[in-house]
């Protein structure tokens, strides 16, 4: 089976940036001049074609990726389009695991925001190359010079201009392309698919020759040979630039950074070219690693159709028609559809029924898979988010992806008793697409509590439980995922001793409870030496230790960052089991926890507020008298930007009440950023209402 594209003519990359920079816009454009459309979709009035969810549509933002490709010059690009908002960044988290490449894209007028640190961040975790994006030139107040400014400071990141616009606001008109020194015009009657090129303006050419001799020294840095012509004052061709410049972004050493406006359509074949000519290829990369799952030894696969088959699963979608599509990204290896692969995280062997390249919510049934490729497949029963799919003869355990854990939660419950089994099946698709997304029931109350990454994240569940599951329910009060943890150490010595007839319950330990630091978790250290208690019991006890802290004790909330050592014990011959241990383990535990002064954490959010001047001292004022921390101001024109920390209990509703404060002209983005001791007086009005609830 030969392959329909060359390995070295694929790019897999993503566009990622902070909510309406304009990445919707952005893929719509290159969809049209790919040809992949021919009309365009606009965000702004829901016809924009990678948005295709009802909830999309209608609040004209992005909330699922949504995955197309598409040809440029006989390369392949298979794009995947993230949400900006944080309340998503699940999202970009798990796209970014399997991709090649990606664009940033920036707002001329916002620059580098909240949200632009978070998907560089998550970005760089993954060593994704990168190029940058100056959207939206066209807008009052952009400021394509003041963006690489707050690229360098904010992201510790070294962009290099590629390109210059010509002009700014509504007097943009193209840019300069400082590899080939020319100007490039866009013809504004036809969409900006026609320019045409011309020697660069008079007033542009200092700038332009400044920015060049910038760019090629920062080249130079990377590599030898373009060192010694520079130095030389040699010429130095457009080939040699475009080849370092690709070393360098694959390297991630640079950003080449250009610029346009996707609405106004200019710049954007500009960019494709770019997409080829810079970022990498899947055989560019290094080989994917992962765990032989007998040795736990470290193997290696290419990315090489003659590999072993290699993939990671990085997202499920609930398709009406199709049911289960779980999308993966193919590291090695090719697989015909019908054929069976082995799922090596759950290990059990799964079916591939039928494989599908996507165009957002259409579909390219295909008849083989390759490595490189990026595609859904239906027919599988029991993969999720992060499983690695390979061949049984020469199977592998790819690195899997890590979530966090949500932090609001709110309390569901069915009008109709006949909803009972039509929720409980919604609820289990949903959770299956969004590993962010948990379902619990309360113990107490029997009420399904739902937690998911913000208010709107739930909104978005909630809607699409009313409208497109058709279930009628009450819906509670958004709640914060409240934790608890220990101040203290605390040594326990725990028997739990039972005889009522017939064979006894015996189980002893010995125990020290240790605070493990913020954000460290659960450590368990076992210190038996000399067969104390029998190796075989000892699984028991931790896994009583964790069912207690999951359930909470203080104030019944998820127990985190906490050591337990186990250093004693005793059993008996005849009375002890995996039970008793488990038992009393849960019960020392209990009793030790609530002697290490127990506190309650709150999560604390990153929040950051552009406000016009006038209305400063209010939007301060407000935000103190939330419990808010200023940390930092700007000014930026006549717009002031607050950084500060505040805690997500206060925040419900902050978007309306900023709107009213500032007469709606106020913006802010806020994203989890840690958990923080709950202040004495708060943590004891939460303990009552917990306890009266």
């Amino acid at each position: 089976m030969t392959r329909k594209t060359a390995l070295d003519r694929i790019r897999n990359i993503g566009i990622m940036a902070h909510i309406d920079a304009g990445k919707t816009t952005l893929t719509e454009r290159i969809l049209y001049y790919t040809g992949k459309l021919h009309r365009l979709g606009e965000v702004h009035d829901g016809q924009a074609t990678m948005d295709w969810m009802k909830q999309e549509q209608e609040r004209g933002i992005t909330i699922t990726s949504a995955a197309t490709t598409c040809f440029w010059n006989n390369f392949r690009i298979n794009i995947i389009d993230t949400p900006g908002h944080v309340d998503f960044t699940v999202e970009v988290e798990r796209s970014l695991r399997i991709l090649d490449g990606a664009i940033a894209v920036f707002c001329a007028v916002g620059g580098v925001e909240p949200q632009s640190e978070t998907v560089w961040r998550q970005s760089d975790k993954y060593s994704v190359p990168k190029l940058a994006f100056v959207n939206k030139m066209d807008r009052f107040g952009a400021d394509f010079f003041e963006v690489i400014n707050m690229m360098e400071s904010r992201l510790n990141t070294n962009p290099v201009p590629i390109q210059i616009p010509i002009g700014k606001e509504d007097k943009f008109r193209g840019i300069v392309d400082l590899i080939k020194m020319e100007a490039v015009i866009y013809d504004n009657e036809s969409y900006g698919k026609n320019y045409h090129t011309e020697q660069i303006p008079d007033d542009l050419k200092n700038i332009s020759e400044k920015y060049r001799r910038e760019m090629i020294e920062k080249l130079a840095d990377i590599d030898d040979h373009l060192l010694e012509k520079y130095l030389n004052e040699e010429e130095i061709k457009q080939e040699e630039l475009i080849k370092v410049l690709r070393e360098g972004t694959i390297q991630n050493k640079i950003i080449p950074t250009l610029c346009g406006s996707a609405f106004k359509n200019k710049g954007v074949q500009r960019l494709l070219d770019a997409i080829i000519n810079l970022l990498p290829s899947p055989i560019d990369l290094p080989p994917i690693t992962g765990q032989d799952i007998k040795t736990n030894e470290e193997i290696t696969r290419t990315t090489s159709d003659d590999e072993p088959f290699s993939a990671l699963a990085f997202k499920i979608m609930t398709d009406k028609h199709m049911g289960k599509l779980v999308y993966f990204r193919v590291y090695s290896g090719k697989l015909s559809a019908g054929s069976y692969i082995y799922n090596s995280t759950k290990e059990n062997k799964e079916r591939l029924g039928r494989v599908f390249l996507m165009h957002a919510n259409k579909q390219e049934s295909l008849d083989w898979i390759h490595a490189g490729d990026i595609v859904a497949g239906i027919g599988f029963k029991n993969t999720s988010t992060g499983d690695t799919l390979c061949s049984q003869d020469n199977p592998i355990l790819l690195e899997a992806i890590e979530f966090p854990a949500p932090v609001v939660s709110i309390k569901v419950s069915i009008k109709n008793s006949d909803d009972g089994d039509k929720l409980s099946k919604a609820l289990t698709k949903l959770s299956e697409e969004d590993p962010t997304f948990t379902v619990k029931t309360d113990e107490e109350s029997n009420d399904l509590i739902i937690s998911g990454m913000g208010e709107l994240h739930l909104e978005i569940i909630i809607d699409r439980l009313l409208h497109e599951f058709n279930i009628e329910a009450e819906i509670g009060q958004p709640q914060v995922a409240y934790r608890e943890t220990i101040t203290s150490a605390q040594n326990i010595d725990y028997k739990h001793a039972k005889q009522s007839g017939g064979r006894g319950q015996y189980g002893h330990v010995v125990m020290e409870l240790i605070p493990n630091g913020p954000g460290k978790g659960f450590e368990f250290c076992n210190e038996i030496v000399g067969g104390r208690i029998p190796k075989e019991y000892i699984p028991a006890i931790e896994k009583g230790i964790i069912a207690t802290m999951q359930k909470g004790i203080y104030a019944k909330y998820p127990i985190v960052d906490i050591k337990v050592r186990l250093i004693d014990g005793s059993f008996h011959s005849v009375d002890s089991s995996e039970l008793a241990f488990k038992t009393a383990a849960a019960e020392g535990f209990k009793k030790a926890f609530r002697k290490a002064n127990p506190v309650l954490l709150e999560p604390i959010m990153s929040i950051e507020i552009t406000v016009p001047e006038d209305f400063l001292g209010d939007t301060v004022g407000d935000l103190c008298s939330r419990r808010g921390k200023i940390m930092g101001m700007s000014a930026k024109g006549n717009l002031q930007i607050v950084d500060g920390k505040v805690p997500l209990s206060e925040m419900f509703g902050y978007a309306t009440a900023l709107r009213s404060l500032t007469q709606g002209r106020a913006n802010y983005s806020m994203h989890f950023e840690c958990y923080e001791e709950v202040p004495f007086e708060q943590g004891q009005k939460i303990y009552k209402e917990r306890m009266e609830s």
